[in-house]
């Protein structure tokens, strides 16, 4: 059965691959994105892309009025859009705190709010939070990420007992070093010292976090919910 999906931050990286996941199999497909432009083999593909902050109420409410018009109400959700503004805790700034946590915790509280209105009123719903592995392990350098995407997981996890009842499920997918635009921004210094770490000793692919993401959002997961699923090659096993 065709769903209604939107994925925020679907234009690159694992939010893309997401979105070529979906549309693939036959699904009816939104992203937005808040910069740059439209993405086109998602376009070929029919997926609606719509410009959107986030940050911005009335930016998320207008991509859900596009998407609704379009596809019909949204049946799962995938908040994904995030930023990161790394740096050692005495050298940062409260506005790159501040920031992070806005994009990436708030943004989420902002389109899982708006989702699930909808949802509840179906009584089915799928809502997919895209954390890290840094949420479960941390990271030097990365206090605002670690802290907006270990938000996620108490956000997450409240959530699905809020409205499970409802038919709803609420999990989330923790994601390791993978390979996109925020991954290519470190050095490879940095990169080799993280992969030393990691038990499958390679970077993970978007397709990979794609195929976690699909699978919660079908009716195969249907009775799992408030869970934190790891695709990570195994570095934060036991926390």
């Amino acid at each position: 059965m065709a769903r209604s999906i939107l994925i925020t931050g679907g234009n690159r990286g694992i939010g893309h691959a997401t979105a070529l996941a979906f549309a693939d199999a036959g699904h009816k497909v939104a992203v937005t994105y808040r910069s740059g432009e439209a993405p086109a083999d998602l376009v070929e593909r029919g997926c609606l892309a719509v410009r959107c902050d986030v940050t911005e109420l009335e930016q998320i409410e207008l991509a859900f009025k596009v998407t609704e018009e379009a596809h019909g109400p949204v049946e799962v959700l995938v908040a994904n859009a995030g930023i990161t503004r790394d740096g050692l805790l005495m050298r940062m700034p409260e506005e790159d705190f501040a920031a992070v946590l806005e994009t990436n915790l708030f943004g989420a509280y902002r389109v899982a709010k708006r989702a699930a209105r909808s949802m509840l009123r179906a009584k089915y719903g799928r809502i997919v939070l895209i954390s890290s592995a840094v949420a479960l392990r941390g990271e030097a350098g990365q206090t605002n990420y670690a802290a907006s995407k270990a938000g996620l997981i108490g956000f997450g996890r409240s959530l699905a007992r809020e409205i499970g009842s409802r038919g709803i499920t609420v999990n989330v997918v923790a994601p390791g070093l993978t390979a996109t635009d925020m991954s290519a921004a470190l050095d490879e210094a940095r990169t080799t010292a993280i992969l030393e770490q990691v038990p499958l000793g390679r970077i993970g692919r978007p397709e990979e976090i794609a195929s976690a993401v699909a699978f919660l959002a079908s009716d195969a997961a249907a009775y799992i919910t408030g869970a934190v699923l790891p695709v990570d090659g195994g570095i934060s096993m036991g926390h």
